[in-house]
């Protein structure tokens, strides 16, 4: 993710509305050099992911973008996977549902603010890649393969409901949540995972680490709501994409987080050109007085 975020901020030089306001534009004008901007960026940063997945786990060569081709299809091609039509479709189903989900998660957030400040998109965008870099945004999925496996590693082959609901009251006894599992708007289970699921279902429906993924689907709610300390009991879109890349071959789980970015361009950059669009002005969040903080440590200055 440094070497990502490092890229996206090196096209700084290459901003139309970096360079259009410097010589002096009307605001009723900022969004048109946002839009182009932004255009230019996520035609990109296919290039750019692929660059760094074949220079650190493959042979350093990035094959040439296809024009007739579409954006999901170069995604896959260019990361050496192009002749599996089951991992194109889906890079396409990737795509479209990490996009966005709602402005207050923090990529969207940070790029929002970033961009108040008339940051330009490739600025804007790799603050909020900064942020999706987090363990408690981008790396979930990781987290959850990683709770996967160990799961797998602890019962093997025993994917009994008596198996898989002793390991998730081992998890929460032990003082750890069940990674991938909640949302803090949602109340129900994430549409999101629903998809992958059904993709899931008809591709790979005998893969083990699929149905390991089902049978905590079908424990952990009842486990969870038992348990009385998560709102939403039900699994989010991080709880399945991990074992999908990783079926078709992708297993560098540390790259998935840029797959994410790639993603998260859509749903954000969009976001960019409307704030402009309309006028938003910079963002200045409140804050607390040091009077406040001890106060909520129970004390008094």
């Amino acid at each position: 993710m440094a070497q990502f975020s490092l890229a996206v901020t090196a096209l700084e030089h290459q901003s139309s509305f970096a360079k259009a306001y410097a010589k002096g534009i009307n605001k009723k004008e900022y969004w048109t050099y946002y839009f182009e901007d932004s255009m230019d960026l996520i035609a990109k940063l296919p290039t750019i992911a692929a660059r760094i997945y074949q220079n650190v786990f493959k042979g350093g060569k990035v094959v040439a973008v296809q024009k007739d081709k579409d954006y999901g299809f170069n995604l896959a091609n260019m990361l050496g996977y192009g002749e599996n039509k089951d991992f194109v479709e889906l890079m396409r189903l990737y795509l479209t549902i990490h996009s966005d989900h709602e402005g207050g998660n923090v990529s969207a957030h940070t790029t929002h603010l970033v961009g108040s400040a008339l940051s330009s998109p490739m600025l804007s965008f790799a603050a909020g890649l900064n942020g999706l870099a987090g363990p408690l945004h981008g790396l979930a999925n990781q987290e959850v393969l990683n709770w996967l496996f160990k799961m797998k590693e602890k019962i093997g082959n025993d994917l009994s409901d008596e198996a898989i609901k002793k390991y998730l009251w081992d998890t929460l006894n032990g003082g750890q949540v069940v990674p991938g599992y909640g949302h803090a708007v949602l109340r129900k289970t994430d549409p999101r995972y629903v998809s992958q699921r059904e993709f899931a279902l008809k591709k790979l429906p005998e893969d083990p680490m699929f149905k390991l993924v089902s049978q905590v689907y079908k424990i952990a709610p009842g486990v969870l709501t038992e348990h009385g300390k998560t709102k939403n009991p039900y699994p989010n879109v991080d709880a399945h994409s991990g074992v999908l890349l990783q079926y078709y071959g992708m297993t560098e789980s540390s790259f998935y987080t840029v797959l994410f970015g790639v993603s998260r361009a859509l749903g954000v950059l969009p976001q960019l050109i409307i704030d402009r669009a309309v006028g938003m002005p910079i963002e200045r969040p409140k804050s607390f007085s040091t009077e406040h903080y001890a106060k909520l440590v129970g004390t008094t200055l």
